[in-house]
């Protein structure tokens, strides 16, 4: 199963996430689940660096299935888009998949 949990601030505004684990719905190469969960990820790594001039850490493992990522303060409107929109997306695949992702919020 794959975890996401979402760093909230005290405004609610995403900061970061970490993502962890292999969805398990198929061998590797031909799980649809895992291949969603890692495109939307990392399509929404690749805008905000493409898209805006917001400084973030990101920390990857590919073979443990880990992304840790973390944007610096404060957070542009542009970017705050783009991670609610990787929250909405992985929030949909969750809900119709839950024994794949599962997801939780921490607040920092």
């Amino acid at each position: 199963m794959t975890h996401i949990t979402f760093f909230k601030n005290s405004e609610k505004e995403i900061t970061g996430f970490y993502s962890a684990g292999h969805a398990g719905y198929a061998e590797s190469g031909s799980d649809i689940i895992c291949s969603a969960i890692s495109v939307l990820t990392i399509n929404t790594i690749n805008s905000i660096e493409a898209f805006t001039d917001d400084k973030f850490d990101v920390s990857i493992n590919e073979d443990e299935g880990i992304v840790i990522f973390k944007i610096a303060m404060p957070v542009s409107p542009e970017t705050s888009i783009l991670l609610k929109s990787y929250e909405l997306g992985v929030s949909s695949v969750a809900e119709d998949n839950p024994k794949y992702l599962s997801i939780s919020v921490k607040e920092v």
